[in-house]
C-alpha cells in the first residue's frame, strides 16, 4: 500500500486539482503578495495565487481580458537598466548603498558576490541563506547577492521570492534593493510608483527577518534594515540614481494583512467538488468555478489584479457598494447595495436610528430642496 499523505503533500495536490492537472504553477512574487494583502478579505485572489493559477490566462478565457502588466518594451528597458546598475561587478550599486545609507562604513572598493545557482526555488533557497550565513562570518566586507531567492509562508502556502539585490553591509545588516525603470526627476519620483515600491520591498524584508531569524538560533540574528535602496534613471538619462526609502510602515501593514489571510486549505474545503480553474475548461463551466469563490472587488483592483474587469462587471450587476471605493463602503455601514441605499434615502426601508440611514435621508431632503429651488427660479 501506498504512504498516507502528508498534510503538506494533500494540500499541493489540492491545488494542483485546482490548477488543472497539465498546468504549470504560476510563481507568486512580491508584487502580487502585496496586491494581495493589500486586499485580504478577496478569497478569490487568495486561492487563485495559492493555486498557482495564471490570471492573465484565465481572464482572456472568461472574456474581460486585463489591461494589467508591464509591456515588452517597458521590461526590456528595465532589464537593461538593471544590467548597467549591476556591471562591474554591482560598482556602481554599491557606491549608491554606501552614499545614502552607510556612509560611516569603508567604502566598497571591492565586494563579494557569491554564486547562487541552484536546481529549483528550494535549492536557491537554501543556496540564499547560506550565503547570507557565509556573509555574516566575515565582518568588515561588502557582499552582493544578485537575484537571491527567499521563501515565505503565506496562508499555509509557501511563495518564493526574488528581490533585484540584497546587500550585506560591513556590519552584517541586510539592505534590499529595489531597482525600477521609472525616472526619478530632480530627486524624486512618482509617489504612487514608490509606494508600490515600498509595498514590495515590504514583503521582502519580512522574508529576510525569516532568515534571519533561523539563522539567529547559531548565533546573533543579524540585522534586517527598514530603509531599502530604491534605484532609477536619473531625470531623463539612463544613469543611476538612488534614494532610501524607510519602509517601517509598508512592512507593518503588510505582516499585519499577511496574517488577515485565510488558510487556503480552509478556502479549498469550501469550494464544490471537481472544481477547477483550468482556462482550457468551456466557458460557462469556467465562469461557475470562479463565482463559487467569493471575491471583494474595490476601485484598487483595477491597478493590481488580472481579473478586476470581471469582477467589476459582476460587482456591478449585483449593484455592490464595494464598486464604488472602500471609504464609502465603510460609511454605508449594513447597507450593502446601490437598491439598500436608495431605499433608506427614500424612507421605504431602513432603521431610522441606524446613523448612515439618518444621513441618506437628510442628504435626500437636501436634493429634493435644492431642486425644488432650481425649478422655482427657472420657471417663468
Amino acid at each position: 500500500m501506498p504512504p498516507p499523505r502528508t498534510r503538506g503533500t494533500a494540500l499541493r495536490q489540492r491545488l494542483a486539482e485546482l490548477r488543472g492537472p497539465e498546468v504549470p504553477a504560476k510563481a507568486l512574487d512580491a508584487r502580487a503578495l502585496a496586491a494581495l494583502a493589500a486586499n485580504p478579505g478577496c478569497r478569490r485572489r487568495a486561492i487563485l495565487d495559492g493555486a498557482g493559477v495564471n490570471k492573465t490566462a484565465l481572464a482572456d478565457a472568461l472574456g474581460a481580458p486585463s489591461a494589467f502588466g508591464q509591456s515588452q518594451f517597458a521590461l526590456t528597458r528595465g532589464n537593461a537598466f538593471e544590467a548597467k546598475v549591476k556591471a562591474d561587478g554591482g560598482a556602481e550599486l554599491l557606491r549608491l548603498v554606501h552614499a545614502k545609507l552607510d556612509r560611516a562604513a569603508e567604502p566598497p572598493e571591492r565586494a563579494h558576490v557569491p554564486d547562487l545557482t541552484a536546481t529549483g526555488p528550494e535549492g536557491r533557497t537554501a543556496r540564499t541563506a547560506l550565503a547570507l550565513r557565509k556573509a555574516g562570518e566575515a565582518p568588515g566586507t561588502w557582499t552582493l547577492l544578485d537575484h537571491p531567492m527567499l521563501a515565505l509562508d503565506v496562508a499555509g502556502s509557501p511563495a518564493f521570492l526574488e528581490p533585484d539585490a540584497v546587500v550585506v553591509h560591513p556590519d552584517g545588516s541586510w539592505t534590499v534593493v529595489e531597482i525600477k525603470s521609472f525616472p526619478m526627476l530632480d530627486g524624486s519620483a512618482d509617489p504612487a510608483k514608490v509606494g508600490a515600491a515600498a509595498r514590495q520591498a515590504a514583503v521582502y524584508v519580512l522574508a529576510l527577518e525569516e532568515v534571519a531569524a533561523r539563522l539567529s538560533e547559531h548565533g546573533t540574528a543579524p540585522r534586517v534594515r527598514h530603509r531599502i535602496l530604491l534605484v532609477c534613471p536619473k531625470d531623463f538619462s539612463n544613469q543611476p540614481t538612488a534614494s532610501a526609502v524607510d519602509i517601517r510602515k509598508q512592512r507593518a501593514v503588510t505582516a499585519r494583512q499577511l496574517v488577515r489571510l485565510t488558510r487556503i486549505e480552509e478556502i479549498a474545503d469550501t469550494l464544490p467538488e471537481g472544481t477547477c480553474f483550468d482556462p482550457a475548461l468551456p466557458s460557462a463551466e469556467l465562469t461557475a468555478a470562479v463565482e463559487s469563490v467569493p471575491a471583494t472587488y474595490t476601485p484598487e483592483c483595477m491597478s493590481a489584479c488580472e481579473l478586476a474587469f470581471h469582477c467589476r462587471d459582476r460587482s456591478r450587476a449585483a449593484g455592490a457598494v464595494t464598486s464604488l471605493g472602500r471609504a464609502i463602503r465603510a460609511d454605508l455601514g449594513a447597507l450593502s447595495t446601490v437598491d439598500d441605499v436608495l431605499a433608506a434615502a427614500h424612507g421605504t426601508a431602513g432603521d431610522p436610528t441606524d446613523p448612515a440611514v439618518a444621513a441618506l435621508r437628510r442628504a435626500a431632503r437636501l436634493r429634493a430642496e435644492a431642486l425644488g429651488a432650481r425649478e422655482a427660479v427657472t420657471c417663468p
